[in-house]
């Protein structure tokens, strides 16, 4: 123990003899003296070789676990365990930072190495039970608080809980997968594309030359002179043929951008693309594919009619329209008396754009189709406005 060191002692000291306990206090002053320490503890000043200190600082420490034991013993019984804060003051007491029993752990530095366990041990065990009963107080204590509003009136126990919201997924998102589902358990691959394409895949890959004509029949929004935001997912088939050989079956989903808005056009959509390509393909096989497609969108009573259309990139081509979903293909308002309803459009796929890929029309035929998917969940759900798909209005999207 060096000369200007303090420690925390626990031990017997009085000026008449060393048999009357104390509490923990700090060294104020040790001086060595002819092989004896010098203690002054509150004006006291007496002899005690070391052997002789730690002989009186050992049992000492022992002796006030037990005591802090029955102390807490007999707190804890008269602690009131209807309110809880009384609880929480008695754990602070006892096991807060400037509490008893941290108190007595820094005593702990004045003992040997082999007392050190053994103290220890005995000071974790009492902290250890002490923790617990403080637990099990608290408990008592919150359920007495709760059971004394309940007397009192002060809660409504019969009044409904606030509950939880649950989300769900977006229309569109429903009527994508069940596309991409349709069509991958008939062996079609699934291609998301690009937005951005060159003019060259958008436009005249798909026969349609600068300055043609058939241009005017979409508003496009132009990034540079030859890039542009996608006016539909038709040139993701452009790229998909020019990477691989028939036999041909993919459908190319994304977002398409155009020019347009009113109650059923959005300057922004989503688009499926089909296209099949391989030897003997007909019109007739398309035909089929999509009244299977109408049927698993809208019910096995939907009926499918093809008109005659015109599109760049196919020869024939047509309108594909369904049995109006709202009167049942009776005639009503929303399909203007005729009893249909347009989904998409659809035809063989023109040998000018199997020439621009690298695949010999001669010996390979295709079908190819398209449709929005705003405007199938616009119909499948009686939806009035476009808009309301992107508007992320929660009184909209709680309905589904």
């Amino acid at each position: 123990m060096g000369v200007s060191e303090y420690i925390y002692v626990s031990m017997t000291l009085s000026r008449q003899s060393l048999d009357m306990p104390c509490l923990h206090r700090k060294l104020s002053c040790c001086t060595l003296s002819n092989g004896h320490y010098v203690l002054n503890i509150d004006n006291f000043s007496g002899k005690l070789t070391a052997q002789g200190w730690l002989n009186y600082y050992i049992p000492a420490m022992q002796s006030q676990i037990s005591q802090l034991q029955e102390q807490f013993q007999r707190e804890l019984s008269e602690t009131d365990l209807n309110e809880e804060q009384s609880v929480e003051n008695l754990r602070l007491k006892y096991l807060g930072k400037k509490g008893l029993l941290t108190d007595l752990l820094k005593g702990m530095g004045a003992l040997s190495a082999e007392e050190r366990p053994v103290f220890g041990k005995q000071v974790n065990e009492l902290k250890a039970a002490v923790l617990e009963a403080i637990e099990q107080a608290k408990e008592k204590a919150a359920l007495n608080a709760m059971n004394k509003k309940l007397s009192i009136g002060k809660l409504d126990i019969s009044l409904p809980g606030e509950g939880y919201r649950y989300g769900s997924t977006h229309p569109l998102y429903d009527i994508r997968e069940e596309i991409i589902d349709f069509f991958a358990n008939m062996g079609f691959h699934v291609d998301l594309g690009r937005d951005i394409e060159t003019d060259w895949y958008n436009f005249e890959a798909l026969n349609m030359p600068k300055d043609h004509p058939s241009r005017d029949m979409q508003d496009t929004f132009y990034l540079s002179q030859n890039a542009v935001l996608r006016t539909h997912t038709s040139g993701t088939q452009i790229h998909y043929m020019e990477n691989r050989k028939p036999p041909i079956r993919m459908i190319a989903l994304g977002h398409v951008f155009r020019v347009d808005a009113d109650a059923t056009h959005a300057p922004m959509f989503q688009q499926c693309e089909g296209l099949v390509v391989d030897e003997n393909i007909t019109f007739a096989q398309l035909k089929g594919t999509l009244a299977m497609f109408a049927q698993k969108l809208f019910g096995e009573n939907a009926k499918t009619r093809f008109r005659p259309s015109f599109f760049p990139f196919t020869e024939p081509s047509a309108e594909l329209d369904v049995s109006c979903v709202f009167c049942e293909g009776k005639g009503c308002r929303k399909c203007k008396g005729t009893g249909w309803m347009e989904i998409g459009g659809c035809g063989s796929v023109d040998p000018a754009v199997f020439d621009n890929v690298g695949i010999d029309p001669e010996k390979y035929t295709g079908f190819a189709f398209g449709f929005g998917l705003d405007r199938i969940a616009m119909l499948r759900h009686h939806i009035p406005e476009i808009s309301l798909l992107t508007s992320n209005d929660q009184r909209f999207l709680e309905q589904f």
